[in-house]
């Protein structure tokens, strides 16, 4: 029994040697640590303030409509800059824009009559500056962890996303409650702050030799790859699908005015990350995995029954917990996503990929709260939970039985993960530790 019980352990623990081996690696996770601290008390602050100044479901929802735009356009640009330049200079760049953003956010909330329109205006500023940003950050990962640990990797970016989601909305829930909307922006842009001297100290990671400029045929270049891959087509239909039918964090300011506490508007908020935290602590097991597909689909459907049963539970602490379920299956959702796409796309479109990725699992939540207030409007919150999630099981199912390839992926004999693999041990990069 001691010798099962300290094997199961051993499945479970995490897998640092990513941080161990990579300085470069090491940096990106403090500085994400940082800045997604701010970031999701900004989250918080932000529908929070907009719900005080007009009550409105819609008005709240319709932030994340107003993002859309910014989000598509330079989620694909920034995937082709990523390709074309130097991704550290990018990087950094748009961490600069990052803190300005926040700190008008911060003057806008200090006025005696703060104005909506700069919500929305600066939130699409805010969503265009981090979509040009995530590609480059998210396919500078391949280059500085060895191909071996990039799914130990994918836990380990997903613990330091759990680390900000789980205290940052709660406290952040309480500090705009109590010291406002100014004091949050405020924190966001010295988090901002920080983080640009973090990755300052990154090694330039200067384009592959002949890499393509940035432009339309690039962009085509990459589509046109994304799609003849059906593998990677499931990976994000199902994720779009997904968070389409089941996100719903727009109903989280009015869930908890109505049990007379909209100070727990925070905890609603962190409920899914709690979720999250556990299945990335537990998280070894997933690197284990070589049925990615099927492990994506999987998750997915117990992420919408979770979310269904988050609307049929009367208790506020039953709905806490369910939430905290739905996180935890869409976070090994997401390990085995960024898994399966750090194994076998090629460095000279990983920046082009990682732009369709973004796309990907951004569109969704964005139209998902529209939908979440639109249908609250048909009866009520509730309603709209328990239905999108059944919309959401009912939509994995069909999108994994008409994608065999996505659901056969197998890591062991998938042709482009063994191309990759084979790329990579021939030109293993060289990372100072």
């Amino acid at each position: 029994m001691p010798n099962l019980l300290r094997s199961l352990l051993g499945h479970l623990a995490l897998d640092v040697s990513p941080l161990r081996d990579s300085r470069d690696f090491r940096l990106l996770m403090v500085s994400g640590v940082v800045t997604m601290f701010g970031t999701f008390i900004t989250m918080v602050a932000v529908p929070y303030q907009m719900w005080e100044l007009t009550g409105s479901y819609v008005a709240v929802g319709l932030m994340s409509l107003a993002e859309f735009v910014p989000m598509v356009v330079c989620g694909l640009w920034g995937g082709a800059i990523a390709d074309a330049l130097d991704r550290r200079k990018i990087i950094l760049l748009s961490e600069v824009g990052l803190t300005i953003t926040s700190a008008l956010l911060m003057v806008n909330a200090m006025l005696p009559d703060p104005q909506v329109w700069v919500l929305y205006v600066v939130g699409a500023l805010a969503m265009g500056i981090t979509c040009l940003q995530r590609p480059s950050m998210e396919s500078l990962i391949p280059q500085v962890v060895k191909h071996e640990q990039l799914g130990a990797a994918a836990v380990l970016t997903s613990l330091r996303w759990n680390f900000g989601a789980i205290a940052a909305p709660a406290l952040g829930g309480l500090l705009v409650a109590t010291l406002g909307p100014a004091f949050a922006y405020g924190l966001d842009t010295v988090s901002f702050v920080l983080s640009l001297l973090l990755l300052w100290r990154i090694n330039a990671r200067p384009p592959a030799e002949g890499a393509a400029a940035a432009s339309l045929k690039s962009l085509v270049e990459g589509v046109r790859y994304a799609v003849g891959r059906k593998d990677l087509v499931g990976t994000y239909l199902v994720d779009v699908a997904a968070m389409v039918f089941a996100m719903s964090t727009s109903l989280f300011p009015g869930l908890a005015e109505e049990y007379g506490a909209l100070e727990a508007v925070g905890l609603l908020y962190s409920a899914g990350a709690v979720g999250s935290l556990v299945a990335s602590l537990t998280g070894g097991w997933t690197a284990r995995v070589h049925r990615h597909g099927l492990g994506v689909a999987v998750a997915a459907a117990l992420w919408g029954v979770a979310v269904a049963l988050a609307g049929l539970v009367p208790n506020f602490w039953v709905m806490f917990a369910c939430l905290a379920l739905a996180g935890a299956a869409d976070m090994v959702s997401g390990i085995f996503r960024m898994t399966m796409w750090n194994q076998t796309i090629p460095n000279e479109m990983r920046g082009r990929l990682a732009g369709i990725e973004l796309l990907s699992y951004s569109t969704g939540p964005m139209l998902g709260n529209t939908r979440a207030s639109l249908m609250e409007r048909l009866g009520g919150p509730r309603l709209s939970l328990a239905a999108g999630g059944l919309l959401c099981v009912a939509a994995v199912a069909a999108l994994a039985a008409a994608l065999p390839r996505f659901r056969r992926y197998d890591s062991r004999t998938d042709e482009h993960a063994l191309a990759e693999r084979a790329r990579r041990a021939e030109r293993p990069a060289a990372e100072p530790v």
